[in-house]
């Protein structure tokens, strides 16, 4: 398993893959020495991220290949079909998994979601529009979602 470690505006991610797909992608709240050679299987991950956070991608083609329980993949399923821009709150999102009793174990499944950014769980909002847990700090967050509203917000000084 390949790892490598690449600066973006919300901290240093951590990169882990190999040939059969990404693993996982974390924001780390500590500091870490960044890779200076990326490994050719996350190459194409780390570019795409970096036309993320430029504001040149929306979407992201990678292989996938996330370890979780058949439930937790449908979660990450259902998060990755989120449109960029565009957010949900916890209660649609089980009802679009087709049960709406299962709101906390979607929340929950939502909050292991091991592929920061490339499978959007920060789109996942409280039914009143607040910004609820985030595992990446309700900081980030906030910042992902100003980073792909289509309303930027004017400085008035």
């Amino acid at each position: 398993m390949e790892q490598a470690f690449i600066q973006s505006p919300l901290g240093v991610t951590k990169l882990k893959g190999d040939t059969n797909g990404l693993v996982a992608i974390s924001v780390l709240n500590s500091e870490e020495a960044l890779t200076t050679v990326i490994p050719a299987c996350l190459e194409d991950a780390a570019y795409q991220l970096k036309e993320y956070f430029d504001g040149k991608r929306q979407h992201f083609d990678l292989t996938l290949n996330p370890v979780g329980t058949d439930f937790q993949k449908r979660v990450w399923k259902a998060l990755a079909e989120i449109p960029y821009g565009k957010t949900v709150s916890y209660l649609e999102l089980a009802k679009t998994l087709g049960d709406v009793k299962a709101i906390r174990a979607v929340a929950a499944a939502n909050g292991k979601n091991p592929l920061w950014i490339i499978v959007p769980c920060h789109r996942v909002i409280g039914s009143d529009g607040s910004l609820t847990g985030y595992a990446g700090g309700l900081h980030r967050k906030k910042w992902l979602l100003e980073h792909e509203s289509p309303v930027k917000q004017q400085s008035l000084f």
